[in-house]
C-alpha cells in the first residue's frame, strides 16, 4: 500500500498550475460535501424502527461513507484521519443546518451543487492540460481532500 506522501505526489502530478491548485481548493471540499448529502439523502430502509432513540438520524448512508472513508485515511495516517473525522464533523453539522433549513430537500441542493462543483474540476484539469487523477485509479477520489489537508498540516507543520 502506498503512504500518504506517495499518494500526495502522484496527486500532485497532475495538480501543477495554480489556476487549477485553486479550484480544487473550492471545488474539492464542496464535492465531500455533495457526496456525503447525497448518500445522507439515501433512504434509511426501516432503521428508525431498530435504532436507539436520538441515533436513527445519523445512521445512515452518508454516515457509513465517512466511516469508510476514515478507515481508509486511519490505514494511510491516524493524524489524517483524525483531521478529516474534524473535517467530516464539520461536514455533517452543515448537512443538518442545510436539511432543517432548505426549503429544497437535501438531496436537490447536493446534486446541484456537486454537478457545478465536477465541471469547476473538470475546467481546472482543461487548464492544467491533464486528466484528473481518478482517470488512472478511483482511489484518488479518496485522496483529493487529504492532499488538501496535507498542505494544511506542513503550513502548520504538523507531521502525518
Amino acid at each position: 500500500m502506498r503512504t500518504a506522501d506517495e499518494w500526495f505526489d502522484a496527486y500532485g502530478e497532475s495538480h501543477q498550475n495554480p489556476t487549477n491548485k485553486a479550484i480544487h481548493w473550492v471545488c474539492v471540499p464542496v464535492i465531500l460535501f455533495a457526496t456525503v448529502g447525497l448518500f445522507w439523502s439515501i433512504p434509511r430502509l426501516g432503521m428508525d424502527d431498530v435504532l436507539p432513540g436520538g441515533a436513527a438520524p445519523y445512521l445512515n448512508w452518508g454516515s457509513l461513507l465517512v466511516l469508510g472513508s476514515l478507515i481508509f485515511y486511519a490505514r494511510l495516517s491516524y493524524v489524517l484521519a483524525l483531521g478529516m473525522g474534524v473535517v467530516s464533523a464539520v461536514v455533517i453539522a452543515g448537512l443538518l443546518a442545510i436539511e432543517s433549513a432548505s426549503s429544497m430537500p437535501l438531496w436537490q441542493v447536493c446534486t446541484i451543487v456537486f454537478v457545478l462543483a465536477w465541471i469547476g474540476q473538470f475546467i481546472g484539469h482543461k487548464i492544467e492540460g491533464k486528466k484528473p487523477s481518478f482517470f488512472e485509479d478511483l482511489q484518488f477520489l479518496m485522496i483529493g481532500p487529504i492532499w488538501l489537508l496535507g498542505f494544511i498540516y506542513r503550513k502548520l507543520d504538523i507531521a502525518y
